[in-house]
């Protein structure tokens, strides 16, 4: 079922389908199943989005803003032209786990207990997000943006980060295996 240039507002349940340039407004699609689905430059706004099923699911150049996202497996979302962008998300909980997912945008997230595991991250943006007991093994961060990020902690022996961008205030994240102390204003 294709459907195009659809506005869905407050629904709680979502036919099969290929979608295309649709809008999802305040919809509470918590523990559905979205396996095999396809969404195609499609926006979802102030959506309960929790656990959903993704198997296979395809995700091509979509927006989500204000959305809550725990607990969800963007790691079994079909990888062919995958891309999106993240806006005042709750994303808690979730993992993007040997992704390649380079140049997406993250802003104003929630990012608490994510698992970024031998993900490429390459050229992303973490702006003013919280990455508390998120895991970066592996992952390739060359030209990453986490100046405004917070609480994030990785070993950089173990990553690739060429050409990070990080603030003075993350440093403790990056420093925190060896065990010493940063004084300063």
């Amino acid at each position: 079922m294709l459907v195009e240039e659809q506005q869905f507002n407050k629904i709680e349940s979502l036919a099969q389908g290929r979608y295309e340039q649709c809008t999802f407004t305040s919809c509470n699609l918590e523990n559905s199943n979205f396996s095999n689905f396809r969404f195609i430059d499609c926006k979802f706004e102030f959506c309960n989005l929790s656990l959903i099923q993704t198997t296979n699911m395809g995700v091509q150049n979509c927006e989500f803003k204000d959305c809550k996202m725990v607990g969800v497996r963007f790691d079994q979302v079909n990888s062919f032209n995958i891309s999106f962008t993240f806006h005042a998300c709750i994303l808690d909980h979730s993992s993007f786990q040997g992704m390649k997912i380079p140049q997406t945008q993250f802003i104003d997230c929630s990012l608490k207990d994510i698992n970024f595991e031998n993900c490429d991250c390459k050229k992303s943006i973490f702006d003013n997000c919280n990455l508390e007991n998120s895991i970066f093994y592996r992952s390739n961060l060359d030209h990453v943006d986490f100046q405004t990020a917070f609480n994030y902690s990785f070993d950089p022996e173990f990553n690739a980060i060429k050409n990070a961008k990080f603030s003075l205030t993350g440093l403790p994240g990056l420093l925190r295996k060896h065990k010493i102390k940063i004084i300063g204003n």
